[in-house]
């Protein structure tokens, strides 16, 4: 098995290349060597030659199947769309870059097959039961399913997969495109951050990266989106987006409660400036949740949406909160404003430390976890004026490189 001698040397390697060719030349070596290449027959005979009634949806890179090996492991198979040039590059981003990721929350590449004078590409996975978070969370059918404990954990898993990403796996990683829709759910209700087709490696001694922006509607940076600079903190305004969408059952690209804000983030910010943080619940949740953990989640969630990414926290630093150890966290600012690439961008918006006015502000969660205050029995009540959102059957098309 192909071992780098050091982590040093990945980095020095990944940062002393002259091409992104070379950079390549690499990551085909690692995929070579750790990743299963499976017959296209096997992946024929598991899926019923890619049947119907066994596809699983479909996205920008192409169609998902479920299947069954001879062993008796359940599969997903995602094939390469053949109308599309760029998914031939994010198919080689994502077999590179999942070959040596391994965590219990992020989806476990099993391997890939390249068929048919390397026209067919596919990529092997295990089979997650549950399918994506988007499918239950913003179906009312299905929302109930959702109670506040499997939410929480499902934040606290995909912080825990963040994490790894950012900071203990072989290199670092930055998503790029962190959204309900990438969150599987297993039978177990485990989160898994997947597809990784736009993901970058991420060198150690750079504060940032300048790239190409790719990425969806309502989840980018406003820096990354505006500037294309990319850091681990375009991946952590993302991760604040699906907190709120988790805690208020509503997608941010189609948010229209109300009509003096333009995002759900600004919505969420306003209750919580006006100390009315739990009523922004998904009605859904009301009678499962914990109001201390759900005050938590949202300070948590408005902090990493913040218009300056060096007033976000790293992903270190939430998983640490989360796992309940006491803390005191700033005060947010007013969000940053995810916006589009097709509209004219905005001017920056100042820091948080410039906005933040000397006096102490008024919020609906007190700043240390330890003394939240909670309201219980008036929560039925102040969640009657809070309406279902509307499915969103088809969701976005991300922005590709």
């Amino acid at each position: 098995m192909f071992k780098f001698k050091s982590l040093k040397n990945l980095i020095n390697n990944f940062t002393s290349k002259s091409t992104k060719d070379e950079d390549e030349v690499d990551l085909e070596k690692i995929a070579a060597q750790e990743q299963k290449q499976f017959p296209f027959e096997t992946l024929v005979a598991a899926t019923n030659n890619f049947h119907p009634s066994l596809k699983l949806g479909e996205g920008g890179f192409g169609p998902v199947y479920k299947g069954t090996l001879n062993d008796g492991r359940e599969i997903a198979v995602k094939k390469l769309s053949l109308r599309s040039s760029q998914g031939k590059k994010e198919f080689l981003s994502e077999s590179k870059l999942l070959a040596r990721v391994q965590h219990r929350n992020v989806v476990n590449l099993l391997g890939y097959c390249v068929h048919a004078a390397e026209t067919e590409k596919l990529l092997v996975y295990q089979y997650v039961a549950n399918q994506s978070l988007d499918k239950i969370l913003f179906n009312s059918d299905r929302r109930d399913e959702l109670d506040w404990k499997r939410r929480y954990d499902v934040i606290t898993g995909i912080a825990k997969g963040l994490l790894y990403l950012h900071e203990e796996a072989h290199c670092r990683i930055i998503h790029r495109d962190i959204k309900a829709s990438n969150i599987l759910l297993d039978d177990k209700w485990v989160p898994k951050i997947s597809d990784f087709g736009m993901a970058r490696l991420y060198p150690e001694d750079q504060t940032h990266i300048n790239t190409r922006v790719a990425g969806t509607n309502g989840y980018m940076a406003p820096e990354y989106l505006v500037h294309g600079h990319l850091s681990e903190k375009a991946d952590v305004f993302s991760f604040g987006v699906v907190v709120l969408e988790l805690i208020t059952g509503q997608k941010n690209s189609r948010f229209n409660q109300d009509p003096q804000c333009r995002s759900l983030l600004e919505w969420v910010y306003k209750h919580y400036k006006e100390k009315r943080s739990l009523e922004i619940m998904d009605p859904a949740i009301v009678s499962s949740a914990d109001p201390h953990q759900v005050a938590m989640c949202i300070q948590i969630g408005l902090l990493c949406v913040q218009s300056d990414p060096k007033s976000r926290p790293n992903m270190s630093r939430v998983v640490l909160i989360l796992s309940r150890k006491p803390a005191i966290l700033e005060e947010p600012d007013r969000p940053g404003h995810p916006g589009t690439r097709y509209t004219r961008p905005r001017q920056p918006i100042a820091s948080a430390s410039a906005s933040r006015s000397g006096s102490s502000t008024a919020s609906g969660i007190s700043q240390s976890f330890g003394s939240t205050a909670t309201r219980t029995a008036t929560l039925s009540a102040t969640m009657s004026g809070v309406r279902s959102p509307k499915s969103d059957p088809h969701g976005k098309r991300p922005m590709r490189d």
